[in-house]
């Protein structure tokens, strides 16, 4: 899958199962790409286009569920999230009903767009709804396993796809009921990434192989609920921690983790590296965003040595 957006990776195997089973349901608003199109055209009877219309598309997919379907809906990760935020509080959180939202652009994936399309803040705000299931792929083979995962939930869920083909970390058939994943052992410091920026969290450990610092990295992949036991296992001995994440600062990987050691009365060091409190009207390709923001290899490396120079 190392050529395979995430988006397609989890709809190609989305249709797969949809062949064997009538009631998967797809409701697109408005989108279009080369899995949507052979779902679109071999399972016509089981795609639905609801145009432009986001609330719309959260309550056909909730009347759909209601009446035993397994339902997902999809758009552009800002508009099935904020555009419709009121519906996927009531109609699903509240209500309970089994519908998988999937999204496309996390982060600044769309960065010729501006931030109208980035998807900065649907971390803070979609892990705050109770019984949301918050998923966020790495790679295009936890994008496919998610899917199925989706299928056989029986909570509402939220699926994070990013926009990239970006390299696979894991290999076919693994399995990521736990939530989290250690990625490469470190005595130093943990990075605890997710997303997109795992790739980042691979580049910025090797820099600082060459300092002499050795850099563990866990891949939280399972926004909401967080497997604390397990990721308390995973940085039990660790002096110092770092979240990396392509996400506003506010509610996002940094609060989650710092509300786990809180919460659990665990007294660890830890560095955020988050875009700030601001949005960013820059172009010039996601790297040169990311170049602003501080959360370029160079920018997290260098962070990362001043923070540990400190004591």
């Amino acid at each position: 899958m190392n050529n395979q957006t995430m988006r397609d990776a989890f709809f190609d195997r989305l249709y797969e199962i949809a062949k064997k089973d009538k009631d998967v349901l797809l409701v697109s608003a408005d989108m279009a790409a080369p899995s949507l199109d052979q779902f679109r055209a071999e399972l016509s009877s089981q795609f639905i286009d609801v145009g432009i219309a986001e609330q719309s598309l959260v309550t056909i997919g909730s009347g759909l569920a209601l009446g035993g379907k397994k339902v997902f809906i999809y758009a552009i990760m800002p508009f099935v999230t904020l555009r419709c935020y009121e519906q996927l509080k009531i109609e699903l959180s509240l209500m309970k009903i089994p519908v998988t939202a999937v999204g496309v652009g996390s982060g600044l994936s769309y960065d010729d767009s501006g931030p109208t399309h980035h998807s900065t803040e649907d971390i803070a705000i979609m892990r705050a709804l109770p019984n949301m299931v918050v998923l966020n792929a790495s790679d295009s083979v936890m994008a496919a396993k998610f899917a199925e995962m989706s299928c056989e939930s029986p909570e509402p869920g939220y699926v994070r796809l990013d926009r990239e083909v970006l390299p696979a970390i894991y290999k076919e058939g693994s399995d990521f009921a736990d939530g989290l994943a250690c990625l490469k052992e470190g005595k130093d410091v943990c990075i605890i990434a997710t997303g997109n920026m795992v790739h980042s969290a691979f580049e910025v450990a090797t820099k600082l192989e060459k300092h002499s610092i050795s850099a563990g990295i866990v891949d939280l992949y399972r926004i909401k609920p967080v497997n604390q036991k397990l990721l308390l296992e995973m940085i039990k001995g660790v002096p110092k921690l770092v979240t990396l994440e392509e996400n506003l600062i506010n509610g996002g990987l940094g609060s989650i983790v710092a509300e786990v050691l809180a919460d659990n009365g665990v007294m660890l060091p830890l560095k955020r590296f988050a875009i700030p409190d601001k949005y960013y009207y820059a172009y010039g390709g996601r790297k040169n965003i990311q170049t602003l923001c501080g959360l370029d290899v160079p920018s997290i490396t260098k962070g990362i040595l001043e923070w540990l120079n400190k004591d």
